[in-house]
């Protein structure tokens, strides 16, 4: 008796382990989210905000920008087309993906650990600076953090960029960092007088220095070295797979002619292509 006891005993055990299997198994297979869309035939929603020339919205919202070319080059590569445009505030891209809004970010986010804690990033696709956008002329000398606050001028920036955190770690004052939607109203701010300086990507002062003949930008090697940054694109955290087999894309089209091509017409070049020994785990331990 007790040996049948024992027999059933271990029958229903292994039942139960068969159907703690199945259940992993499952949970396996639908933890990745963007490979359930595709599998279910909907599209790969691509979320970015409108930062000239990084990615911003053509016409019907077509994702523009180099950054967007590279993500669609590497999408096309691994043989999927189509790619769904979702426009959104450069703040709402963290948040929107998170909440599932987009399945990949682009918009040129430089791959910081604050960010790392929210998203997972592809490895580097680019190594970029930054640069301040002063009134033509740079009458009160400006040229890096440093002399933003030992004049106690008031700069302005992005709202969620990555040089609010740049400007608190080189000591600015908060009541003296102004944050802003974007680019666009950066330049209006410096051009009102409203601040003394704008900090901004140095592509994307490229663009606003076409947009006005009344300010010029500074060097972007007079700001420290450690604010040089890699830029990756963004995925939710529990999409692995469809990263893992991004990443292996990404490093077959990485600085192709084919890609090299698609990102001329945004300036992008060789120059800004990351070293083969640059990855995202670095970035995220050490920005």
């Amino acid at each position: 008796m007790a040996y049948r006891i024992t027999k059933k005993l271990n029958r229903s055990f292994l039942i139960i382990l068969v159907i703690f299997a199945i259940v992993g198994f499952v949970g396996v297979a639908y933890a990745d989210s963007i490979m359930d869309r595709i599998n279910s035939g909907k599209s790969i929603r691509l979320g970015f905000a409108s930062e000239i020339p990084w990615a911003y919205p053509g016409d019907n919202n077509a994702p523009l920008g180099f950054v967007n070319a590279i993500a669609l080059g590497i999408l096309e590569s691994m043989g999927y087309t189509d790619i769904e445009p979702v426009v959104t505030e450069w703040s709402g891209l963290i948040p929107g993906l998170k909440a599932s809004r987009f399945d990949i970010i682009t918009g040129g986010m430089y791959i910081l650990k604050s960010r790392c804690e929210n998203v997972n990033f592809s490895e580097p696709i680019g190594v970029f600076g930054d640069c301040l956008v002063v009134p033509k002329g740079n009458p009160k000398g400006l040229h890096n953090y440093q002399d933003i606050k030992a004049k106690g001028a008031i700069m302005v920036t992005g709202a969620g960029y990555n040089t609010v955190e740049h400007a608190k770690k080189e000591g600015i004052p908060t009541k003296k960092i102004m944050t802003v939607p974007g680019n666009n109203e950066v330049l209006a701010a410096v051009l009102a007088g409203r601040a003394d300086a704008g900090v901004v990507t140095y592509f994307s002062a490229l663009h606003l220095a076409k947009q006005s003949s009344d300010i010029e930008l500074t060097d972007p090697n007079k700001l420290p070295s450690w604010t040089f940054n890699w830029v990756g694109i963004g995925f939710r955290k529990a999409d692995t797979e469809f990263l893992a087999a991004f990443n292996k894309a990404l490093k077959k089209y990485i600085g192709t002619d084919a890609m090299m091509k698609a990102v001329a017409e945004y300036g992008y070049s060789t120059y800004q292509l990351p070293a083969a020994d640059a990855t995202t785990a670095f970035a995220c331990e050490n920005r």
